[in-house]
Order: C-alpha cells, then structure tokens, then sequence
C-alpha cells in the first residue's frame, strides 16, 4: 500500500526478520493435494458462479461456489484487489464448503454510487457487506479476512458475534505492532489530513506500487501478472484514485478500532488461524503473533510469502484451512 524510496532496501530486512515462537509452515497440509494427484478423476472441479445482489444503492458483485447447505466461508478481499485474488482458493475448498466472495464497494465489479453520494468509508464498507450477508441470507459463516477485508469483517463480527464460525487472518491486520514503518505517510495524513499529505499518498496507487505489492517479498517468478494488471485497469477508472484517497483517510478508523477488535477476540474467543506471507513489507509477522494475546488457542503460521500470499502459496493456505475448519467447525 505505501510506497516509499527506501522500500526496496528493506526487502532484506523483512526477509531475515526474526519469527520467535511462531511456526514456520515449512510445507502444505499434504492429504487433500495428494488426493488431488492420486485421484483426479473423482475430484469434480466446483463450478464458480458470478452474480449480483442489490444493496440499497450498492449492486454488489461476488463469486460463490460449493454445496448450498455447507457450511459457509466469506472471503474478503483487500487493496487495491478484488474477488479475483480468491480465483486459485475457491475451488479447493468448495468441495466440503460454500465459498462467497464479495467485490467491496469501490473495487472491482461492484457498482456504487459517485462520491458525494455514498460514504467511502470503512464503516459505509462495512454497512454494504453487513446488508449483503442479510440480503443472501447468511446466518453462519467463517471469515477469510485480508488487509482491507480485516476491520470490514471485523466490523461484522462485532456486531454479530453469535454469527461467526471461526476467522481466517491471512495478513489482515488488528494490532499496531503489525503496521511496518512504510506506514508512514499514510499516519502523517491521518495525522494531518490537509491537501499536501493527502497527495503525499497517492503514489500507492501507482501502477508500480500495485506490481510492488504482489511480487515483494514473494518467490522469483511466481507471481502471474494477471492480478496486479487487472488491478491497475481498474485503478485507471474515472474517480478512481479520489475514492481510495478517501479510503486511505478512512484507515485510521480501523487502528482507533484496534482494541475493540481485540475485546471482541478475548470475550468471544472465534477459533482463529492466522496464516501469514512473513515478507509482507506493509503487516510484518508481530501483526500475526499478536493474535495470541488475546487468543491463546490461535494458531499461526508464517510462509515464505508477500503480502499476496495466495499468488504462490494457495495450495498450502487450502490445506491449513481444510485441516484447521475440519477441526474448529461444527457441522
């Protein structure tokens, strides 16, 4: 998200960086993938379907897939991506689950009103997504939550604490001491919000500063470039850049949220995994540590990935999630 000129020069940093007590996940949870080779004929691939749901003023775009009456995962994406980042997930779990994954307002192929009209916010965010879990009729479901999709889920489990299963945090963040120093322009804007510091931010929203976010940090040659080119077509989109500048803003929302989002996590305790890309230059690994203070029982893995672990490492995030929901969910 913030793109500063020493960046790079920290990549070796960030790469060394100590990770304590917390496991390293050194390989995939195997069985699933194994069966997948060993029997491809009887593994059918789950069909994807792409729909819409009116929300107020909002037409909510997402994917879903799997068993109606499984037991349900709700994905949310985070900046400057959309739904599309869940495009190598979701069919290795809609076997065993009903996967859903919403476009956020402002991003991807959700249709939302001009600025003026509608709040960029992470509370309006988060308003849309609480009305389309009700429009579609979610009781249940478990949270995937990843940079901005972080505070929108969380968010939600707050207000409804009775609904959440359990929470997948694949570097989504909920503690200061997983915001890196690249942070730095963004909090002098929250700060500060004057016009001068707002466009202080605006090379996040660069072209090279998307690429940055996929490939730092992540294993050489890996990384399609299909994500971050369709991520910058949408950042070219009138308005665009205005609205995330406005989101940026609203960020600091989140951080003041910080100690409710961890009251939530000591008074309902949601069985949580965290799965982390421990190269990830934005939310470094003490983010995902942080969940066991108030969670004891989380469990959390680092891999040797960026800030978009799901480009390289979808397989192995698949299989911790299988194995961690098989366990936690109640079906």
């Amino acid at each position: 998200m913030i793109r500063s000129t020493d960046m790079i020069a920290r990549r070796s940093i960030l790469s060394g960086m100590s990770i304590g007590a917390v496991s390293v996940a050194i390989a995939p949870r195997a069985a699933f993938a194994r069966t997948i080779a060993a029997h491809p004929q009887e593994i059918p691939m789950p069909k994807i379907q792409y729909r819409t749901q009116q929300v107020g003023d909002v037409e909510v775009f997402y994917r879903e897939a799997g068993p109606v009456d499984a037991p349900v995962i709700l994905l949310l994406h985070g900046f400057p991506t959309s739904g599309h980042m869940f495009r190598d997930l979701i069919p290795l779990l809609a076997d065993r689950y009903r996967v859903i994954a919403p476009d956020l307002p402002g991003f991807g192929q959700t249709k939302t009103p001009s600025r003026g009209r509608f709040e960029y916010s992470f509370d309006g965010i988060a308003d849309v997504i609480g009305g389309f879990v009700e429009a579609i009729g979610l009781t249940r479901y478990a949270l995937y939550i990843f940079d901005y999709g972080a505070p929108t889920g969380l968010r939600l489990a707050m207000k409804h604490p009775e609904r959440v299963t359990a929470i997948v945090t694949q570097n989504g963040n909920a503690y200061i001491e997983g915001l890196s120093a690249e942070w730095g322009p963004w909090q002098t804007y929250w700060r500060e919000p004057t016009p001068e510091h707002r466009e202080a931010t605006r090379v996040s929203l660069s072209d090279e500063a998307i690429r940055f976010q996929y490939e730092h940090g992540a294993p050489a040659g890996l990384v399609a470039p299909d994500g971050y080119m369709l991520d910058t077509f949408y950042m070219h989109r009138p308005d665009a850049e205005e609205i995330q500048l406005d989101l940026i803003l609203s960020y600091r929302t989140n951080v003041a949220l910080y100690p409710d989002f961890q009251a939530y996590f000591r008074a309902h305790r949601p069985p949580v995994l965290a799965v982390w890309g421990k190269n990830d230059p934005f939310f470094i690994p003490p983010g995902a540590e942080a969940y066991r203070r108030d969670n004891p029982d989380a469990e959390i893995h680092l891999l040797d990935a960026g800030h978009f672990a799901l480009e390289t490492h979808h397989d192995e995030i698949a299989g911790l999630m299988r194995d961690f929901l098989g366990r936690k969910l109640v079906v």
